[in-house]
């Protein structure tokens, strides 16, 4: 009974209408790869071109503080 005047308002260009349903997922998407996913590539990168410059003989510190030698 109230679903009929709802969809009578409607206009004719429905394709629009899921452009703008798309939008604030699209920008959300956008948003999480600058701020989560494009900073961790770097730091991934940065680590293995660290692990593969280390050399036997080099000296190493842990995240946790240990200090070791390779």
């Amino acid at each position: 009974m109230f679903v009929t005047p709802a969809f009578a308002q409607a206009g004719p260009f429905g394709g629009d209408n899921m452009l703008v349903q798309l939008l604030p997922f699209v920008l959300i998407f956008v948003i999480m790869y600058f701020l989560i996913l494009r900073p961790q590539q770097k730091r991934g990168k940065a680590h293995a071109e660290l692990v593969k410059n280390l050399r036997r003989g080099d000296t190493v510190v842990t995240s946790g503080g240990l200090v070791g030698k390779v």
